[in-house]
């Protein structure tokens, strides 16, 4: 059932908010909608080979239940360590990518990359990875997107530098997600005890 809502959530993101992709140019089908669609098929596909073999007292399939939740579990484990263990790698190759994605904005093809910039600086008040001068590179003049904007406007992002946010976009989300990393630990550690 656990695995049918999350499915059924991916499934109405991808319709609902196709045009909301990722930010990153080098795994541009890494979005929420296709993470939740991915999830929610594995962890159905578990839960139903998990009761088939219980209501058929089958210890082959339930033998192969235990071993794909152990593998998962591991999994997690694994990804969960290494990510502390090369924070500041991954740190250093997701600015990277995320500068290299910037030029891709507003390019034919693109229009989940584009949309998803204007959202994160429009709604965490930021502009560019590490800042606004990011954007220069990418327009080869002294521009930034309008969502960059104090006050949005059509065209304002060719205004000076004092009318756009100041915030490099990296490191304000970074502090939003270790402002909510409770909420995620917690959530983390309900799913591992519901693996056990």
């Amino acid at each position: 059932l656990g695995g049918c809502g999350i499915l059924g959530v991916g499934i109405w993101l991808a319709v609902t908010q196709g045009n909301f992709a990722t930010l990153s140019s080098s795994f541009p089908s890494l979005s929420a909608a296709n993470l939740l669609i991915v999830t929610g098929t594995f962890v159905m596909i578990i839960g139903f080979v998990g009761c088939i073999g219980a209501i058929k007292e089958n210890k082959c399939l339930l033998l192969s239940f235990f071993i794909m939740l152990l593998i998962i579990f591991l999994l997690e484990l694994t990804v969960v360590i290494l990510f502390f263990v090369y924070s500041d790698k991954i740190d250093k190759y997701a600015q990277r990518d995320l500068k290299k994605g910037l030029h891709l904005y507003g390019t034919d093809g693109n229009i989940g990359l584009t949309n998803a910039w204007s959202i994160i600086q429009t709604d965490f008040r930021c502009c560019g990875v590490s800042n606004y001068t990011d954007w220069f590179e990418v327009y080869n003049t002294t521009q930034v997107p309008d969502s960059c904007c104090l006050e949005f406007s059509e065209n304002c992002g060719l205004h000076s530098p004092g009318t756009w946010w100041k915030a490099p976009c990296y490191e304000t989300v970074k502090i939003w997600l270790q402002e909510n990393l409770l909420a995620v630990g917690i959530f983390g550690l309900c799913t591992a005890m519901v693996q056990v």
